[in-house]
């Protein structure tokens, strides 16, 4: 379309510089023909022109119109594209909720159901071990009635024979020795170590410090103008 244009207008300027040459030169009745024609011919080159630049001029604002559909067709599917995605994403993170939910419900059932057979094992094992316990005192109560009956019958057994004489007696002579002596009261333990005359004192130790007066120490300063003590006086 701008090509088109751009020859229109070419086309158009090269009739109107014929017209500029035709009207330089002096007019006969033929050139005057020629001018009106060449005129005419400028005139429909221009007209021609127009339209050109006109159709170029709406080729454009066509092309711009695409441009601008196009950009805002790309900037809808990108929008759908993302709220596509959201919703996808809203899906997964529901779905995932749903799962883990699902997985935290399974767990539960299955954590009461190992309880309820763990349960029902002990009570089980309880019924066992009381059958057991149970069956061991009626072995045990049978097997302490079958001993009394027969310590009973062992005793009748002895009733009717008599008992063997067994080891006689010994004489009193022959009794526990006496044992050894006790020992006599002089032989009793030593009184021991006398103890301390109260009148020994302590040593006396290190004598105490006289309380003889502190030495003169150092004099005083003598008063302005004056000479300090044991100095003789100013010769006047």
């Amino acid at each position: 379309m701008a090509k088109d244009a751009d020859k229109a207008a070419a086309k158009a300027k090269a009739a109107q510089d014929k017209v500029k040459a035709v009207r330089a030169k002096k007019k006969t009745p033929a050139q005057q023909k020629q001018l009106k024609a060449a005129t005419a011919a400028s005139t429909a080159a221009k007209k021609a022109a127009a339209q050109a630049k006109a159709a170029a001029t709406e080729a454009k604002t066509q092309l711009a119109t695409i441009e601008s559909e196009n950009k805002l067709a790309t900037k809808v599917a990108k929008a759908v594209a993302k709220e596509e995605a959201a919703i996808a994403k809203k899906l997964s993170a529901a779905e995932k909720k749903k799962a883990a939910a699902k997985a935290k419900k399974d767990a539960a059932k299955a954590k009461k159901k190992a309880a309820a057979e763990k349960k029902k094992a002990a009570a089980a094992a309880k019924k066992a071990a009381a059958a057991e316990r149970k069956k061991a005192a009626a072995a045990k109560k049978k097997a302490a009635a079958k001993a009394k009956k027969a310590a009973a019958k062992a005793k009748a057994a002895a009733k009717k024979t008599k008992k063997a004489p067994g080891r006689p007696k010994k004489a009193a002579s022959e009794k526990k020795s006496p044992g050894r002596p006790k020992k006599a009261a002089s032989e009793k333990k030593s009184p021991g170590r006398p103890k301390k005359a109260t009148t020994v004192k302590k040593r006396p130790g290190r004598p105490k410090k006289a309380t003889t007066a502190k030495g003169p120490g150092r004099p005083k300063k003598a008063a302005a103008g004056k000479r300090g003590p044991g100095r003789p006086p100013k010769r006047a």
